[in-house]
């Protein structure tokens, strides 16, 4: 009966007690190791104690390695308490056998100020690439599925994307399975609204986590066979005849309290070619198709769809598609606004400067009042040229404001959904093109209470998470088998 070697943070004493304490009720439980920093002297009874520098090592991960000797590694990985539910190892070893599993992970429940909720997790696909993935906290590795993964990570050395290099390796090799039953209850620690925790990974004082994460997830796309060389395909301007040289795109639906000012932020530029702005009004109820009416400008095209079942996407179809859009086509949502009146130049040169399909700049993050809040200036530094398309399969966004070559998008077409259609576009675009890069703020991002990304349920936000994985999903087969 003895199947398992477990493994747990040991920071606070009481709270790692009361684990030993429940983990010790499972007769699976054959040893218990204390995950411990150096500074931790103290030890509990019938557990032996491992020093660690920190959980998300390599060197910790080895030494893990090393001391597995059931079959399996159960690694819990907070310093709170985790109580699994009646029988609830037993389920996942008998899953992870049925299965064949490289490791197993469930459903949870989270206890957050004191009232205890249901936490879903979702489905780990081809694509799960994300290196803030959640598979909760309580894990269940096949052991000889761990010690084969540990041997390939030896020639790393990771002070923080050991646990991700480590589930990128098994995945190679074996499933990681969902168990969608709730099996454990764990205390929430990040209390966050979900517009707060989105931008962690942009967060400049991670960059060195974020930069180790990378290294980590390129050679994963390597040993997979879905790596790109930094080798693009050249773009010739010359596809078609434009009368306008760009053409702003706004898809929006009822935002009266925002779209004036993002129609004249774009109104006030100064380039030295011609351009309009595209505002396609989604069928608005609040007012908006009443304010950009109020605009006397022959550059403002005012769009509304002839059908109902458009989303940010098919509105983008709808605008890039349109007989008057220009050579590029240049974004700005409904609630943001261009930061200066030399935007769209500095975007247009882009193109022609670095000979590329698509521009992604640089934001500031705002208030409603246009005032800094933190993490403040967002330059996705990630997208660097030589490996950007590679790491873009690892975050979880590309960055604002974006643009296109509108031949190239207009071949490829927006997916018709309001969550994700950017990521997929620049996905696609990146397999074959150079995507340019402007370090300058062009875009105040204005965060508020109807933002699309706004204190999302966790509903919400598995269901986004699940489609840009699909996303990825679907990229890493396209780049798997290239045309």
């Amino acid at each position: 009966m003895k199947k398992i070697n477990a493994f747990i943070l040991f920071t606070q004493p009481e709270q790692a007690a009361k684990t030993v304490e429940e983990l010790k009720q499972s007769e699976l439980v054959k040893k218990i190791y204390l995950l411990t920093p150096e500074n931790v002297t103290e030890t509990i009874d019938g557990c032996k104690n491992i020093p660690i520098d920190t959980l998300q090592s390599t060197e910790t991960i080895q030494k893990i390695a090393e001391k597995s000797s059931a079959d399996y590694t159960l690694i819990y990985q907070k310093s709170t308490g985790v109580k699994p539910g009646y029988f609830a190892l037993e389920r996942m070893l008998r899953i992870a056998e049925d299965t064949s599993a490289g490791m197993v992970y469930a459903d949870y429940y989270a206890i957050a100020g004191g009232k205890k909720k249901n936490h879903p997790v979702i489905d780990y696909q081809e694509g799960s690439l994300r290196d803030d993935f959640n598979f909760g906290s309580l894990l269940v590795y096949n052991a000889d599925a761990l010690k084969e993964a540990a041997k390939r990570m030896k020639k790393e050395s990771y002070q923080f994307a050991g646990l991700y290099d480590l589930r990128l390796k098994v995945s190679q090799h074996h499933p990681l399975v969902h168990i969608n039953e709730y099996l454990y209850t764990e205390i929430e620690e990040d209390t966050r609204a979900s517009e707060q925790k989105i931008f962690d990974y942009v967060d400049p004082k991670n960059r060195a986590v974020q930069m180790e994460m990378e290294q980590a997830c390129t050679q994963h796309l390597k040993d997979v066979g879905a790596y790109l060389k930094p080798k693009f395909e050249k773009i010739e301007f010359d596809k078609g005849k434009f009368e306008y040289e760009a053409s702003v795109i706004i898809p929006v639906r009822n935002r009266i309290k925002t779209v004036k000012d993002a129609i004249e932020s774009v109104l006030r530029q100064k380039t030295d070619f011609k351009f309009n702005l595209i505002v396609v009004d989604n069928h608005s109820t609040d007012g908006t198709t009443e304010a950009i009416r109020e605009f006397n400008d022959e550059r403002l095209i005012h769009v509304i769809p002839n059908r109902d079942d458009l989303g940010i996407g098919g509105c983008w179809n709808m605008g890039v598609h349109h007989k008057e859009c220009g050579k590029f086509a240049v974004q700005l949502d409904s609630d943001d606004v261009y930061s200066g009146a030399d935007t769209l130049q500095k975007i247009v040169n882009a193109f022609y400067e670095q000979n590329c399909a698509m521009v992604v700049g640089t934001y500031q993050m705002t208030n409603f009042a246009m005032e800094e809040i933190p993490p403040g200036i967002i330059d996705h530094r990630e997208w660097t040229p030589d490996n950007g398309r590679n790491n873009a399969l690892r975050i979880n966004g590309l960055g604002a404001p974006r643009a296109f070559y509108t031949p190239v998008l207009r071949e490829i077409k927006v997916p018709n959904t309001s969550y994700g259609e950017d990521y997929a576009l620049g996905l696609n675009i990146s397999r074959r093109y150079q995507i340019g890069r402007i370090y300058d703020v062009l875009y105040l991002c204005r965060r508020w209470e109807d933002n699309s990304d706004a204190s999302l349920d966790i509903v919400k936000m598995n269901a986004h998470n699940t489609y840009k994985d699909r996303i990825r999903t679907w990229e890493l087969q396209a780049r798997k088998c290239p045309l």
